[in-house]
């Protein structure tokens, strides 16, 4: 097995329109379609098969690290097949792998039938908006898409830093310094550090993953940038509790009032299986207007749901129950679907 076999198992990814391709041992190849598995007619694979196609992939650099961590993160782009997300691991013993697909062209908030209220969050000068998510939920998708209307219609510096660069922009008004965390930085919270001195309006950060990250974003978004991250949370009430409780008790008040000033937006997404095939994002969107900001900065955070359910004509805000209900009443997606990856499943079983 060698990089034609792992070429032809990438090609399957996109004649198949699935999102993932995962190889692992004693497995046939596996491809993800509309959020289900299914595997490739194809003998199983051991780990020698799959160290042997991997491996043809990677760089010296890559293999060493690879060799060093027994985790591996980067992107590659295959002319003629296209360019994915690669994770590199290992299970009981032997190496393994999942490959997911980033559209060559970056999709616009048009193609993706985003609302409305996107496009009016990303006016904004400076503050702190955040696509979260469970991983596959679209988070990247959201977020290129947010940074392709700036590129469109706006002349501004834009920063990224993700481990690994997924979509590539190409500069129209904008100008992009896109860095993958490993090879054009050490680490997230490093690339925020020195981002200050690189003149951007915007900064995406690709993970907000630990305490000096999240410092460091906060910081950017209240001296006049405009930032975007992703955190892996499941709904807007919960990514602001996220948020403060990496940081100690006697910090909290303090980065409660950084959150309350400088949080824009929290776009809280699920990708449903549609009936019939495909998936459909379900986004829960907050956006802090006067009383939300006061709810976060007297810590009470339970209390933002409720709040978010008032005057959403005005704000284009949305609870993930109300859109759950809409797409089970237009009879796009199943009821029992729609239950399975609720967040307040009583409360949809009502409305429904």
């Amino acid at each position: 097995m060698s990089a034609s076999h792992i070429k032809k198992l990438l090609q399957s990814v996109v004649v198949h329109k699935a999102s993932d391709l995962h190889l692992v041992r004693n497995s046939e190849p596996m491809l993800r379609v509309s959020g289900a598995l299914k595997a490739i007619n194809m003998p199983k694979l051991n780990g020698e098969m799959i160290e042997d196609m991997c491996y043809s992939l990677l760089t010296e650099k890559q293999k060493k690290a690879f060799e060093e961590e027994w985790e591996l993160d980067f992107a590659i782009e295959l002319e003629g097949v296209g360019r994915f997300r690669a994770n590199y691991y290992r299970t009981m013993g032997d190496m393994a792998a999942a490959f997911r697909i980033i559209p060559i062209d970056v999709p616009s908030l048009d193609d993706l039938k985003a609302p409305e209220v996107y496009k009016k969050i990303i006016k904004r000068e400076k503050g702190l908006i955040l696509v979260t998510g469970p991983t596959g939920s679209g988070k990247s998708t959201t977020l290129a898409a947010m940074l392709n209307e700036v590129n469109i219609t706006e002349h501004k510096h834009i920063i990224t830093v993700e481990d690994p660069v997924e979509f590539v922009h190409k500069n129209k008004g904008c100008v992009f310094s896109q860095r993958s965390v490993g090879e054009d930085t050490k680490s997230f919270a490093a690339a925020l550090k020195y981002a200050m001195r690189e003149d951007p309006d915007i900064i995406l950060v690709g993970e907000m993953r630990d305490r000096e990250t999240i410092s460091a974003a906060l910081t950017a978004a209240e001296t006049g940038h405009l930032v975007f991250g992703t955190l892996h949370t499941n709904s807007a009430p919960s990514t602001v509790n996220r948020i403060i409780d990496v940081f100690s008790g006697d910090e909290q008040p303090q980065i409660r009032a950084m959150v309350s000033s400088s949080l824009v937006a929290v776009i809280a997404q699920a990708l449903l299986p549609k009936k019939g095939g495909g998936r459909v994002a379900v986004p829960e969107i907050l956006v802090t207007n006067h009383a939300i900001a006061n709810l976060i900065r007297e810590d009470k955070i339970h209390q933002i749901y409720s709040a978010m359910q008032l005057g959403q004509e005005q704000s284009g805000m949305q609870t993930q129950t109300q859109v759950m209900k809409k797409l089970v009443l237009d009879g796009i997606v199943d009821r029992e679907v729609a239950l399975q990856f609720s967040n307040k499943p009583d409360e949809l079983k009502n409305l429904i």
